[in-house]
């Protein structure tokens, strides 16, 4: 068993978390509550824990977009020079910036024990009354909250425990949850996040030396994608993959991509009950995109939204699996 039972979303950090969000609820028709917005005092930032499937049991992995509001951290004070770094470090001009790449695990005392039997540095936030569990950032330490990327690779990794994000006792069935009766079109879960680097070996050895974090399977060369690809997977089955991507062809989409923006957090990929009817979903919402006739890494066809659509931001769509 691993260390870590899911990624909790494809994160997308923006200026206005509520308009993004209701842009890719309106275009893409992922779901929104109110009741999955979050803001509290004393904790300056806004979330949306949009969902693809309104079930946590089937599709766990959530898309988020937030952002930070300029007011005084009192819960966590030494967040906003942090956040700072991350930003200074993923450059100002980047389409997609996370806050975090935030894996949840049941056994976040684990996580502590190994970055401390390897003399990594990590902060924990304080606990407070809104948010009354651990949050663990590494590359930094309370006496310099400055993020640098020697220990995961310039992943960015927050770490928080299992039980402070309530999910349903049936996600964890075997076999896990399938949606009911769903309809040509509707969403299934999301099933990737991608993310670039320029040195796919160095993280991946960084990961399994630093935090006990490996692939779930061989490192995929897919030379019609121009990439090469680790995907990590997590204890919970249904959980979308972290997608860890070096181009290996400076003309591809992600080569392109790497060397205009740099690296960081790339695509979030959905799948969906039947492409086709997703494909005429989006045409009748007036939602431009390619469809990628046969693509290697998902084994078929695939709808690539035009990133400019939803501010820079990439989403994909795929056939379900199962």
């Amino acid at each position: 068993m691993s260390l870590y039972d899911l990624l909790l979303s494809g994160d997308l950090m923006v200026h206005d978390a509520d308009h993004t969000a209701e842009q890719i609820v309106s275009k893409l028709e992922i779901h929104g509550h109110a009741n999955w917005r979050q803001a509290f005092p004393g904790h300056p930032y806004v979330a949306h824990f949009l969902r693809v499937h309104k079930s946590l049991a089937v599709s766990p992995t959530r898309v988020e977009p937030q952002g930070h509001l300029d007011f005084p951290n009192h819960g966590d004070p030494m967040f906003p020079g942090f956040l700072k770094s991350l930003e200074d470090f993923q450059g100002p001009f980047r389409p997609i910036k996370t806050h975090a790449t935030v894996l949840v695990s049941d056994n976040i005392g684990g996580v502590v024990e190994h970055l401390l039997s390897k003399n990594q540095p990590f902060r924990l936030a304080q606990l407070t009354p809104e948010m009354p569990f651990d949050r663990l950032w590494v590359g930094c330490t309370p006496e310099n909250p400055i993020y640098e990327p020697s220990v995961d690779g310039g992943l960015c990794i927050e770490v928080i425990p299992l039980a402070a994000i309530q999910m349903p006792a049936d996600a964890f069935s075997n076999p896990p949850p399938r949606p009911r009766d769903p309809k040509p079109g509707d969403m299934v879960r999301v099933v990737g996040r991608g993310f670039l680097v320029r040195d796919l070996d160095d993280v991946l050895r960084r990961l399994d030396t630093n935090l006990d974090l490996q692939p779930a399977g061989a490192i995929e060369q897919l030379d019609g994608e121009g990439y090469k690809v680790a995907r990590i997977g997590f204890n919970l089955g249904t959980s979308a993959t972290l997608d860890v991507i070096q181009p290996t062809k400076w003309d591809s989409p992600s080569g392109r991509y790497l060397h205009n923006w740099g690296p960081g957090p790339h695509y979030i990929r959905i799948s969906v009950n039947g492409l086709d009817a997703k494909a005429d979903r989006l045409t009748a919402l007036g939602v431009k995109f390619d469809r990628i006739g046969d693509c290697e890494a998902v084994g078929g066809a695939l709808l690539r939204v035009d990133p400019a659509e939803l501010g820079g931001a990439i989403f994909e769509f795929c056939e379900d699996r199962g």
